[in-house]
């Protein structure tokens, strides 16, 4: 389908007194001198397009009444055509189990990781060597994958890198942090705190940014803080270091998003690329951190212990949770190209329940009713807020 609305032609026609027949004819020099109509304003029509043509009838003037023209419009093709897309059902079907697939996908990885992490944390206390390694491994995947083309190495500049600068800061901040909290506290617990980051992304946005919202996303703000409240005051495995680090988590992820959406406006690069450089320039920022907070020495003994105490089987626990982090960040990033912020917002909610059930069972963790009742409110309210944010 090609429209183009371009160059206009007239003609003119005769009435009758009594009913109206119109019959165009070629106007004339002359009759175009007579009527008032210039036509070095029109062009003629090329015969190699297609013409489309409109009428509008009307009076020339008060003085002549009986005197009717019509203004015959042409508008011819444009050599552009028009992209129309229209999605089939069967089109439609499949790009609901293709999202399906991506969200099964994504919170069975969060699943595996955060157990393999606990289980590491549990046996290997250095939280900041622990994300180290997370990313060193999706950086190593990324760049195993470029070199052998199986996914397409993206197209970046110095630009790009300096825009994405304060993201891996903030990426940096809060994944130690939330791995800091899971060492220190049950990994139920360190995610139903997390499930706070809207109140901490509204506050934000409010104090910094000057943005305002409607009332619903505010009152949906009373649930998060009054379940993590709850749950936190009920917690039986209370920690002040693992709580903090859930709440600076919480925080930094929330400047992260605000940087991301900041810098990367308009920058055509894939949801598995943009978190791959990413990663690789968080490893950049944290490792000189991790070697100062931990070190070397601290890392060595921490070892020999844990594979002493477990075995074989730590390395295999150290490798897997390295290595499901990257990909089930991987698979949310490029899940963002597929479905909308609300659906995503949705589907996080889900993880996290997901994530704090499973846990729950795996690691045997005690909870009390009302501790429950925390996290089902704070978890309502986030999904209260996803909903009153659109």
């Amino acid at each position: 389908m090609m429209i183009s609305l371009s160059r206009h032609i007239a003609l003119s026609a005769s009435s009758s007194a009594h009913g109206r027949r119109f019959s165009p004819l070629p106007i004339t020099r002359n009759a175009a001198q007579k009527n008032g109509i210039n036509l070095s304003k029109f062009q003629p029509l090329s015969p190699q397009k297609p013409v489309c043509i409109s009428a509008a009838v009307g009076t020339l003037g008060a003085s002549e009444p009986r005197k009717t023209l019509i203004e015959t419009r042409a508008y011819e093709a444009s050599d552009r055509p028009l992209d129309i897309s229209v999605d089939l059902p069967g089109e439609q079907a499949a790009q609901k189990i293709k999202i399906g697939i991506y969200f099964a996908t994504w919170w069975a990885l969060n699943v595996v990781f955060n157990i393999y992490n606990k289980k590491v944390l549990n046996a290997f206390p250095y939280p900041w060597l622990t994300s180290t390694l997370s990313l060193a491994a999706g950086s190593l995947m990324m760049l195993v994958s470029w070199a052998t083309r199986v996914a397409e190495t993206p197209k970046v500049d110095l630009d790009f890198w300096k825009m994405l600068l304060p993201v891996a800061v903030a990426h940096t901040i809060g994944h130690v942090a939330a791995t800091v909290s899971m060492s220190k506290v049950a990994v139920s617990f360190t995610h139903i705190i997390k499930s706070g980051e809207p109140a901490f992304s509204v506050l934000v946005a409010r104090l910094l940014l000057g943005q305002t919202f409607p009332l619903p996303v505010y009152l949906s703000l009373l649930p998060i803080i009054g379940g993590c409240a709850l749950s936190a005051v009920t917690e039986l495995d209370f920690n002040i270091i693992g709580f903090m680090g859930a709440m600076i988590s919480n925080l930094a992820f929330v400047f992260r998003n605000i940087f991301s959406k900041k810098g990367m406006n308009g920058k055509s690069v894939s949801g598995m690329n943009y978190y791959a450089c990413l990663s690789m320039l968080s490893l950049l920022i944290l490792t000189p951190f991790a070697m100062a907070m931990e070190g070397p020495q601290v890392w060595a003994a921490g070892w020999q212990q844990a594979v002493s105490q477990i075995g074989p089987n730590f390395v295999w626990w150290v490798v897997a949770q390295s290595v499901f982090y990257h990909l089930y960040n991987q698979v949310s990033y490029m899940s963002l190209d597929q479905i909308s912020p609300l659906t995503f917002s949705i589907g996080n909610t889900m993880k996290r329940i997901s994530v704090i059930v499973s846990s729950i069972i795996i690691f045997h963790t005690p909870v009390q009713p009302v501790n429950a009742l925390g996290a089902a409110i704070a978890i309502l309210g986030t999904f209260l807020y996803s909903q009153a944010k659109q």
